[in-house]
């Protein structure tokens, strides 16, 4: 017996020959619509197998891309707090022209150009005499010293961002190739201190400096005056510091692996980076208001000659940077809260430059503080000091944190943990001589 309500059985059960053919046609017509009815059944059907194996595989695919999303995220913490900083920065004050202006276009365009550079100088080995020179030192205490006074020299003339991206890179390859890359997270550390505390001592030795120096009108020789008394403090803490790092055993030495030395590669990729270094050293030491020809320069340069180049360029730093100054334009865009620092930063200049800095880095801080200060000394003193206290109390800082994350994937907290130590030591030393010579009156 046919079951009751089953259209497919009905169709699909055998049935007699029929002579007559009226008669076959009718039983055909009527059939017609169970027919019709069962093919839209099974149409269905497939269509709704094929739409959940696509579903399937489109959340699979989302699920992928959070996942990819959350791991980017999690290489790139500094660049998450610089995007929630700048949002907060709109949310206080809404985007205008004037916040556009403010935003220190001089120094992401400088960043760029130094960045797709040092990308070149890696790819052509353009530093390898450089590093066979370090290579000859020949035990770990005078290799030691030499990185971390080279940055802390350099950084007085270059900038202290500009010698962390010659230097670091150089400190990890010299120490991977001799096996002690133990001691490659401390190194780092020492020469982001020797950078921090170097560049102080000069008016273009860091991005701070250098619009201080701007705003101030004094001359170049009473700056550094000023700033010589904490910048010799500090070098001789690094050289007490790396003597006691190598106490066990000074005489310990340098053993590279086999091979770890290349060779600069010659041709013209070659000697055209080293043409636009002496470019970009010249736009930083001059402060040439020309610095967008240059920039255009660089950029059509390589794009003839190393256009691949452009892919492997930290542009997470340079957001990074772009982020911070967003969140300080919009707050002196502010009527209340620079209303709130009129009333709280002067005679407090040593502490607010210190403490902000940890909010929105000592570039930032300094511009947001300066037309509120009252002691020059204190607010240049402590926008100085603040890179020992966290990464995000100086630019120069994260610049090292990306350069080592690079290079170590998975290890940003590592990094984290050996710079707070070592930097709160320098720090610990570093604050009270600080705010002792802030009463030092900058102008007479």
């Amino acid at each position: 017996m046919e079951p009751k309500g089953s259209v497919l059985f009905s169709v699909l059960k055998p049935r007699r020959p029929s002579s007559a053919k009226g008669k076959h046609d009718r039983s055909f017509v009527r059939q017609l619509p169970r027919v019709l009815s069962v093919g839209g059944l099974l149409l269905r059907t497939n269509a709704a197998i094929i739409y959940c194996g696509r579903s399937n595989a489109r959340i699979a695919e989302d699920d992928e891309r959070m996942k990819n999303m959350l791991r980017w995220l999690k290489r790139e913490p500094m660049l998450v707090v610089a995007v929630a900083a700048a949002v907060l920065g709109l949310c206080l004050t809404p985007p205008t022209g004037a916040l556009l202006g403010r935003i220190d276009w001089r120094t992401l365009g400088t960043l760029l150009m130094m960045l797709c550079v040092l990308e070149g100088f890696k790819q052509e080995n353009v530093l390898q005499p450089f590093v066979n020179l370090a290579g000859r030192l020949k035990t770990m205490l005078s290799l030691s010293l030499f990185l971390v006074f080279g940055v802390f020299l350099s950084s007085m003339f270059v900038t202290n961002d500009v010698s962390l991206l010659i230097f670091v890179p150089l400190t990890i390859l010299l120490f991977r190739s001799a096996g002690k890359e133990q001691l490659i997270l401390p190194m780092i550390t020492l020469e982001n201190v020797a950078a921090v505390r170097g560049s102080m001592l000069t008016p273009f030795g860091s991005p701070q400096n250098l619009f201080l120096y701007g705003q101030s009108g004094v001359s170049a020789w009473r700056f550094m005056l000023h700033m010589l008394p904490l910048s010799l403090l500090s070098g001789l803490l690094l050289a007490a510091f790396i003597l006691l790092m190598y106490r066990k055993n000074l005489r310990e030495r340098t053993v590279y692996a086999e091979g770890s030395f290349g060779t600069p590669r010659s041709g013209f990729r070659r000697w055209m980076y080293l043409g636009l270094f002496i470019l970009i050293l010249a736009v930083i030491v001059t402060r040439t208001k020309y610095w967008p020809v240059a920039l255009a320069v660089v950029l059509a340069s390589i794009a003839a000659a190393d256009r691949k180049l452009f892919l492997k360029v930290d542009y997470a730093l340079i957001g990074t940077f772009l982020c911070f100054f967003v969140f300080s334009s919009s707050v002196t865009g502010n009527p209340a809260v620079s209303g709130f620092l009129e009333r709280t930063v002067a005679e407090n200049e040593y502490w607010w430059a210190i403490g902000l800095s940890q909010l929105i880095s000592n570039v930032p801080a300094s511009i947001v503080l300066y037309p509120f200060s009252r002691n020059f000394a204190g607010l240049i003193y402590g926008a100085d000091t603040a890179g020992l206290v966290s990464v995000i109390g100086s630019l120069a800082s994260v610049i090292n944190y990306r350069i080592y994350v690079r290079e170590y994937p998975g290890k940003g907290k590592q990094f984290l943990q050996t710079f707070t130590v070592i930097s709160w030591i320098f720090f610990a030393l570093l604050v009270i001589p600080g705010l002792l010579l802030s009463g030092w009156d900058f102008f007479s």
